[in-house]
């Protein structure tokens, strides 16, 4: 499947929609096996009360939910492009009783507005994290600059997403990036890179490998 980059964002949620409309019911029991790394991606969060916490892409909230009990007295909001997921999303998070603590928006990585979508001002949010979200957004980088843009000092973007596989079979690596191409997932080795050269200035990057090259956990701390 060809990576679609559209200006359209009523085409986006309508795609996201489409695929989302059933397989948002067996999400999380399927990904678990794949979207690897997120679990040691949490715990390396270190929150502290008080703290606003943002996650672009939140799907079915599974990772807002697990981040909420890891971390109590932090507020939570996560948004998605799929108003689908976020059906699902809203029942998970009622289930949890975290209502008043999780926060849920329709909205898109490389424009999302926290004052609108969730009466938070610019500069005040703690972490925005995206998890196995920007190998699914053709605006990658353009989603990552305003991540950043949103943070103010002190401020980190959290990111877990597919590597290389650098230290699997090369026969592992080639049916595992076919296979994610059919659902619109891309690895992006310029990802890694880009989060690399962000390494300056005002701002500290750094990106750690895990199982043989399978994902990778990046943190940038904006200065």
């Amino acid at each position: 499947m060809a990576e679609a980059h559209t200006n359209d964002l009523s085409a986006v949620t309508a795609s996201m929609n489409n695929m989302y409309r059933w397989t948002r019911h067996v999400y999380d029991l399927s990904r678990k096996y794949y979207l690897l790394g997120r679990d040691p991606m949490i715990r390396s969060l270190n929150l502290r009360p008080g703290e606003v916490v943002v996650e672009a892409g939140c799907g079915t909230a599974r990772n807002l939910i697990l981040m909420a009990h890891a971390y109590p007295g932090v507020t939570f909001c996560g948004f998605d492009a799929s108003e689908e997921q976020l059906k699902t999303a809203r029942t998970n998070v009622e289930k949890a009783g975290l209502s008043n603590r999780i926060f849920l928006a329709h909205g898109f990585a490389q424009n999302f507005d926290p004052q609108t979508m969730f009466n938070i001002p610019a500069g005040s949010i703690d972490r925005i994290v995206f998890s196995y979200a920007l190998s699914m957004i053709p605006p990658w980088r353009e989603s990552l600059d305003h991540a950043l843009a949103l943070l103010g000092p002190g401020g980190q973007i959290e990111i877990v997403d597919f590597g290389n596989q650098h230290g699997l079979p090369a026969w592992f690596r080639k049916i595992l990036f076919w296979w994610l191409d059919l659902f619109g997932v891309h690895f992006r080795p310029e990802l890694p890179a880009y989060i690399a050269s962000l390494d300056g200035g005002n701002k500290k990057a750094q990106t750690t490998w895990g199982l043989r090259g399978y994902y990778f956990i990046s943190k940038i701390v904006v200065g």
